[in-house]
């Protein structure tokens, strides 16, 4: 029983209040990484990971490093490091039931943002391990993306959000620690939880 008088349940129903999409939105998606795509990824040193289980039980997970980091080894596949995380491995294990992902290339200051949807294996190869060494040291697993479709997003999401202005006000929320202690139910104080996280941002990155 739903809590809404009004869900949408068909594509037709859909489509009679959204309509569709123009000609040029719907020709800009492209099977590879071109020139344009090439030079945003490079600029990028943000991007968002959308995988799903066998069950469909979906996760998006963040990735982040220095611009550039996700490397265009061809026009048909990237790479991406693993780097350490909390070891949970969601991304990881939902390639390994559902090889199909999504990705949203982020660029700090720019409004538009890049997809790229394709499918991904778990690479190990020592040599492509070696092309992202990081203070002395590679990431254990690289994530190799083979690319379906790319395309631009339009900037209206950005622009409505005020993504990247500098005139924000200051957030009051809650510290990560006091988070975790809650989410975790631990039994520590929030001064020693938020140590834990400056601690393993200070000796966990790469």
């Amino acid at each position: 029983m739903s809590a809404f008088q009004h869900v949408i349940q068909s594509e037709a129903e859909l489509r009679e209040i959204l309509g569709y999409a123009g000609q040029a939105a719907q020709d800009k998606v492209i099977p590879e990484i071109d020139e344009f795509c090439r030079a945003f990824i490079e600029k990028s040193p943000f991007v968002l990971l959308g995988s799903t289980d066998a069950s469909g039980n979906m996760d998006v997970s963040p990735k982040g490093d220095p611009p550039g980091f996700v490397q265009v080894m061809d026009d048909k596949t990237l790479l991406i490091p693993d780097r350490p995380g909390n070891r949970r491995g969601d991304t990881l294990s939902n390639i390994l039931q559902n090889p199909h992902i999504g990705l949203l290339f982020l660029v700090p200051g720019r409004r538009e943002t890049l997809r790229v949807n394709g499918t991904a294996q778990i690479v190990r190869d020592e040599a492509i391990r070696q092309r992202f060494v990081m203070q002395g040291k590679a990431p254990v697993f690289v994530i190799a993306v083979t690319v379906g479709e790319a395309f631009f997003h339009c900037t209206k999401c950005v622009v409505r959000s005020g993504l990247w202005t500098s005139e924000q006000e200051p957030d009051a929320l809650a510290s990560l620690g006091e988070a975790i202690i809650k989410h975790a139910n631990l039994d520590i104080s929030v001064e020693e939880a938020d140590a834990m996280v400056v601690e393993d941002e200070q000796t966990g990155l790469y």
